[in-house]
């Protein structure tokens, strides 16, 4: 399986501008910019991208983990921090709430622990990753 983006860039790093476009187009021509980077405005920024990759890979990798143990999730909802600092992606912190059935707080922490690891995104990124997670009980 090979997935593909494509970035397009006009201008000067400061004053110009791209579009980014993703395979499956749930990006199509989606702005981004020094300013949606490093300040504030409409768009996207490639740290945001990791972010959501990093949430998501997890919260699947998180989910066969759990069903793969005999658990059924009700849900998990999944936040990542990725932290950019002089340049360079420094971090990468991942919370989840989970409503998972007849689980105790250590095997869900344990599953967590696994999935942080393992994910593929995890195993991509060259930082430090941490984890938090919360069980709710039902």
């Amino acid at each position: 399986m090979k997935r593909n983006a494509t970035a397009v860039w006009e201008g000067s790093l400061k004053e110009g501008n791209g579009k980014l476009t993703t395979e499956s187009n749930v990006l199509s021509n989606t702005q981004y910019s020094y300013k949606t980077r490093f300040e504030s405005g409409n768009g996207t920024n490639p740290e945001e991208l990791i972010a959501a990759a990093h949430a998501g890979c997890f919260t699947m990798q998180l989910t066969a983990y759990l069903n793969e143990s005999g658990y059924r999730v009700a849900s998990l909802e999944t936040k990542c921090n990725v932290d950019f600092q002089n340049g360079s992606v420094v971090s990468s912190h991942l919370s989840v709430i989970g409503r998972v059935d007849d689980i105790s707080t250590e095997a869900f922490q344990q599953h967590v622990q696994k999935a942080e690891k393992n994910c593929p995104i995890s195993r991509l990124l060259n930082t430090e990753i941490s984890s938090h997670a919360t069980l709710v009980r039902s």
